[in-house]
């Protein structure tokens, strides 16, 4: 698969620095004088080069952080206004069930909200290019009424159901 970037809205940039090893590093550099650096060079661009590697960040991330009531609602801003690609009828944020591929955009945008201080529209943004990445032919917006939860994301599918078993 062809790597994808997705750019950000560099304008709310710095609002994190002091969080994560980046921002440390440019928090002590301006403390010490070294360097003044525009809010552009604190944040990365968000990069999709990898399904299974990421699938399984997404999935650990989605596991493992918990949101605080405030990137909460962030998350849901995100999410509800985005069709789920399994289940079209259905939001992003109340997929029909918990598939490996819904597993990975929750995942993900627990992710970027947390630690990269993503807003709702970029979550939106970069959510849709996780959608593109992992199925660069589109999805039916079906899988899930038509018996695809077994299938990889490529072939228009889920992954599957068990998080430790997912159809690549």
């Amino acid at each position: 698969m062809s790597r994808k970037r997705i750019p950000r809205d560099r304008s709310r940039a710095a609002r994190r620095v002091g969080f994560g090893a980046v921002g440390g590093v440019v928090a002590l550099a301006l403390i010490a004088g070294w360097v003044a650096l525009a809010p552009a060079a604190v944040e990365a661009e968000v990069e999709f080069t990898d399904v299974e590697r990421q699938t399984a960040e997404f999935h650990r991330y989605y596991e493992e952080i918990t949101l605080t009531p405030e990137e909460q609602k962030v998350f849901e801003a995100a999410l509800a206004e985005l069709p789920a690609p399994c289940c079209s009828d259905r939001s992003a944020l109340t997929c029909c069930c918990e598939c490996n591929m819904a597993r990975s955009w929750w995942g993900l945008s627990k992710h970027l909200i947390t630690e990269r201080g993503y807003d709702a529209a970029e979550v939106r943004t970069a959510v849709e290019g996780w959608f593109e990445f992992i199925n660069p032919d589109g999805f039916s917006g079906d899988s899930c009424y038509a018996g695809k939860c077994f299938k990889a994301f490529r072939h228009d599918g889920c992954g599957g159901m068990m998080k430790d078993q997912v159809i690549y």
